[in-house]
């Protein structure tokens, strides 16, 4: 692993179930994420992903490319467009920084249709030996 190594994209189909799967599991009851015509009663087209949801998507994404024993240490993301049934969000990273202690930084985006979702900073702990 090196400074400017890419990650691999992941592919996320972004559907009703995901987005209301996500907002039950973390407690995130607001309507907007799972009933569709109060969503549109709010300005909405439909009803769309919650920043949880994502934030776990980012962190997968992650912990997928470095191994089940990589630790997320620190996850900050920020939202732009908003991820909507029926698109399909496409996570990309880089590696940019590396620390002598076994610590990654990871700049990820993650976009849709409509643009970019989700852009951050993922800073990992990676298990020692080869990687």
């Amino acid at each position: 692993m090196k400074v400017g190594e890419e990650l691999a994209p992941l592919e996320i189909a972004v559907t009703r179930t995901l987005i209301v799967a996500g907002a039950v599991a973390s407690r995130d009851y607001q309507d907007v994420h799972h009933d569709a015509e109060l969503a549109r009663e709010k300005g909405s087209p439909d009803i769309f992903m919650n920043i949880l949801t994502t934030n776990g998507l980012v962190g997968r994404y992650v912990t997928d490319h470095f191994g089940p024993s990589a630790v997320l240490r620190r996850v900050a993301i920020r939202l732009g467009a908003p991820n909507y049934p029926g698109d399909t969000m496409v996570l990309r990273g880089k590696v940019t920084a590396l620390a002598g202690d076994g610590t990654a930084e990871v700049s990820v985006v993650g976009a849709n249709g409509l643009g970019s979702h989700v852009t951050g900073t993922v800073t990992v702990s990676l298990p020692e030996g080869p990687a």
